[in-house]
């Protein structure tokens, strides 16, 4: 049963040739996702320095992703990035009014 197992898993060489395949703009446009849905997330949850290290990440990552991936998606991940940054925006001065009361 074992051997089974370790036929399934793919070897090291296999895990190297996937990494190579990897088209640069398409992680990034996962992760730069992935960003985003995790500011959502973070900021829902209250936790502003989270969100806003992911809101970060995602101003840095996208003038590399806009020569990676169609102009339309770029577009839309810095309208996104606006609407987060907003949102924080928002969620700071709510939870400094919030502590001023």
């Amino acid at each position: 049963m074992n051997e089974l197992a370790e036929d399934q898993q793919p070897g090291l060489d296999e895990l190297m040739q996937a990494i190579r395949e990897i088209e640069v703009g398409q992680f990034l446009l996962t992760t730069v996702s992935t960003l985003a849905s995790l500011a959502y997330g973070k900021l829902d949850q209250r936790e502003l320095e989270q969100a806003k290290a992911a809101i970060e990440a995602i101003r840095a990552l996208l003038p590399v992703l806009e020569g990676q991936v169609e102009g339309d998606l770029a577009r839309d991940f810095g309208q996104a990035l606006a609407n987060l940054q907003v949102a924080y925006a928002d969620a700071a001065s709510g939870a400094s009014s919030a502590s001023s009361d």
